[in-house]
């Protein structure tokens, strides 16, 4: 591979941040890949499968590029010149040289290695054709990311000063650039002001700094100032040069000069402000400081968006491991550090019983208590979800287990009010030692989830430090404690079935398509969330019971009322789990019981999830092509979540894909989950299958799903779950010819209960 220069690699560790997605697409499409790495224009690796061993590969790309380059030039070379790309075969495996570009623009190359079929190597043009969406969005994440590098080259090279004030003192302590504390504090004292702030209001950031002990007492008034300055930025959209202020101005009576920028990214909203105040005795902010601080907008923008979760103001998961592992480097080798993972509590019960938006915002008063408690040193981020990460350096477990207790506390002392209640919140931490390894933040990273996992399985609202002796840490009790009453359950039938609407998004009338869902009641007569009483049918091989129990349900209470909701257009979706596929009596159970009840095929269809499908991929061949012999269709769940191929899809001739709700949730203002959703949909339409978005939650996602060619939408914001009697009531009313209450004969069997 060619020699590079240090900026070549400081590109390319800039672009390698974000393609972790496309690699997996990659993945997805390719089931035979060995190998998978992606290459910049100038040969260095971005990013690399997992197991990488394919130097080979890295030889191949920088040959397709330099051949792509002369080819520019006006080669004349007949195996690669203007090509995309080329195969090269050896004992039993082949590579695959793509070449990446926008336009005429050379971004760089993907390279991967496959193990031949009984057939032979597929052909180039076959292999080119499958990955074309991918090789697409590819190409347009490069191009973006060398569009934002590029901008920040050319604000580098147009003024030296900006230089300054990301790195004045060029000193080993300043370790992290994305600093906003420390670039305040640039500003600051590079401009010789007395008083600095940054505030953005959306994210729930509010920094300030003095240069002197006398601007401090001012404090108050310079913050007064902050609202006056925002609102006026967010209609002008302009800089603020204020160095003598009218006697007319709310800002007449301020004893300073003022100079202030709106923070915005390209040309979106305002969504902060970057202010300084000098004395009125200090010389005039000028033409060159002006630009200074328009160009630390735009860095601090940058900053914004890639380093810090847009809802709660916290770091992003891959801006916490870069300043953790930063500060990591910094300490002797004796010094010891902590970290807790942090999870919230039922966090599934909100969603379930009052919408994604409610737990949301639990979500953000449980991230603003760890914002406005956490000491200065301490580096904290959502990594997911409801999950936060924190690094206490220079901690001892102890320490930071009190720290950990006191931070709980303050969560449980919270509450957010809804509907006139208030809902409770709870907080669950592991605290972990890091570790002297290859890789200490992974591995206290995992250390502090298990104990946090712990923490929960021990009453929730706790906190439990990791420790490899204690061997109960790493041993899950819910399971255990569950499955009794989940083998009553299936024998006393203490089962909910419950139905959510499906719209079809290019009509968006009343539903009329739905997907049973089940809930478990336990003996005191509450529902038990299906992720709690599933787990624990894995594990101890009840799932396949429970499929048996849904079908006999749903069968049962469906053919009371089959023909009127035949007439209706009415359809219901039931999953399949895996154990199922995996056991041999059940498809035969499944069609003995449809051959029982005679349901008209149209009104029944099957759903199983992507991952169960390819784990037990000759029995789900079979159980398709037996349920389709029947007339029913078949749709395979959570599509995109696990490492599916086009190759298995070929081979499982379903109707329809459900894209899984983690792509959808993140669709709404996501560029990446927005190509992998469009990749999805031009798979399907290419292969003549209709597309449903899971976890709709907002009429924005909706909108969004609907532009993106998405058949069918699902979730809160199209319609919640419901007792599946009640849906078919209202279904069925004024309805000829129909029984009055299609439950009745099933649920007579609950009187007990």
């Amino acid at each position: 591979m060619a020699s590079t220069s240090d900026e070549e690699t400081v590109e390319a560790q800039s672009l390698s941040t974000s393609l972790d997605p496309y690699g997996q697409l990659v993945k997805m499409l390719m089931p035979r890949a060995t190998c998978i790495a992606i290459y910049d224009r100038m040969s260095v690796p971005l990013w690399l499968s997992d197991g990488y061993d394919g130097h080979d590969l890295a030889q191949l790309a920088e040959e397709a590029l330099n051949a792509a380059r002369q080819g520019m030039l006006g080669s004349d070379d007949p195996d690669l010149g203007e090509q995309e790309g080329f195969a090269r075969s050896w004992d039993g495996d082949t590579s695959y040289v793509f070449l990446l570009r926008e336009g005429a623009s050379l971004l760089g190359a993907l390279a991967i290695s496959c193990q031949d079929s009984s057939s032979g190597a597929r052909p180039f043009s076959l292999v080119q054709g499958l990955l074309r969406p991918a090789l697409q969005v590819l190409s347009r994440e490069l191009s973006h990311q060398y569009n934002i590098l590029d901008l920040r080259k050319d604000l580098s090279l147009r003024d030296g000063d900006l230089a300054l004030l990301l790195d004045p003192s060029g000193s080993a302590d300043e370790q992290d650039d994305h600093d906003l504390v420390q670039l305040v504090r640039n500003c600051i004292s590079h401009m010789e002001c007395s008083y600095g702030a940054l505030v953005v209001p959306d994210k729930k950031i509010a920094i300030s700094a003095f240069a002197d002990a006398s601007a401090s007492k001012d404090a108050a008034l310079l913050e007064e100032t902050h609202g006056n300055l925002f609102a006026w930025a967010q209609v002008q959209r302009r800089t603020l040069l204020l160095n003598k202020a009218p006697p007319n101005s709310p800002l007449g009576s301020l004893p300073y000069k003022i100079l202030a920028c709106p923070v915005r990214h390209g040309a979106h909203h305002v969504a902060g402000l970057l202010m300084l105040a000098k004395r009125r005795d200090a010389t005039d902010f000028d033409v060159r400081q002006v630009r200074i601080l328009e160009m630390m907008t735009r860095r601090i923008a940058y900053v914004l968006q890639n380093a810090y979760d847009p809802s709660t103001g916290l770091l992003t998961r891959p801006a916490f491991e870069q300043r953790a592992l930063a500060a990591l480097a910094t300490f002797g080798a004796d010094a010891q550090h902590c970290v807790a993972y942090a999870d919230v509590d039922r966090l599934h019960v909100v969603n379930e019983n009052h919408g994604m938006h409610v737990g949301d915002e639990v979500i953000d008063r449980a991230a603003e208590v760890l914002r406005t408690h956490l000491p200065a040193n301490v580096i904290a981020a959502r990594i997911s979800g409801d999950r936060f990460a924190m690094f206490f350096p220079e901690l001892s477990l102890e320490a930071a287990r009190s720290f950990a207790e006191d931070l709980c506390g303050k969560v449980a002392s919270v509450s957010v009010a809804h509907e006139g209640k208030a809902i409770e919140l709870s907080l669950s931490v592991g605290v972990a030692a890091v570790p002297d390894t290859k890789f200490p933040l992974s591995h206290a990273l995992a250390a502090a989830e298990i104990a946090c996992k712990a923490a929960k399985d021990r009453g929730r609202g706790r906190v439990e430090i990791y420790q490899e002796a204690d061997r109960s840490i790493v041993r899950r009790y819910e399971d255990v404690t569950i499955v009794g009453n989940l083998r009553e359950a299936i024998a006393n039938d203490r089962f909910r079935m419950e139905a959510q609407p499906i719209l079809d998004l290019s009509h968006k009338g009343t539903p009329r398509r739905f997907e049973l869902l089940l809930r478990m009641i336990d003996p005191a007569g509450d529902s038990i969330a299906p992720d709690k009483f599933l787990s624990a049918a894995e594990r101890y091989q009840l799932a396949t019971d429970i499929d048996r129990w849904v079908v006999q349900y749903a069968l049962e209470i469906l053919s009371s009322a089959a023909s009127a909701l035949e007439h209706l257009g009415a359809h219901f979706a039931i999953n399949i789990s895996g154990q199922s596929l995996g056991d041999e009596d059940f498809p035969m159970f499944l069609e003995n019981k449809l051959r029982e009840y005679e349901l008209p095929p149209q009104l029944l269809s099957f759903e199983i999830t992507e991952t169960a499908a390819v784990a037990n991929i000759v029995r789900a061949e079979m159980l398709i092509k037996r349920l389709q012999d029947l007339g029913h269709s078949i749709a395979l769940d959570d599509f995109g979540r696990g490492l599916s191929s086009l190759t298995y899809l070929k081979s499982l001739s379903v109707s329809h894909l459900k894209i899984d709700g983690e792509l959808v949730r993140d669709l709404v203002g996501n560029a990446r989950s927005q190509a992998m959703v469009t990749a999805i949909v031009q798979l399907a339409q290419a292969m003549k299958l209709q597309t449903t978005a899971e976890c709709v939650e907002s009429e924005e996602i909706m909108a969004a799903v609907a532009k993106l060619g998405v058949d069918f939408g699902q979730g809160f914001a199209i319609g919640r779950p419901r007792p599946l009697e009640v849906v078919l009531q209202e279904l069925l009313r004024g309805a000829p010819g129909i029984v009055r209450n299609p439950a009745a004969p099933r649920m007579a069997r609950f009187a007990g209960l």
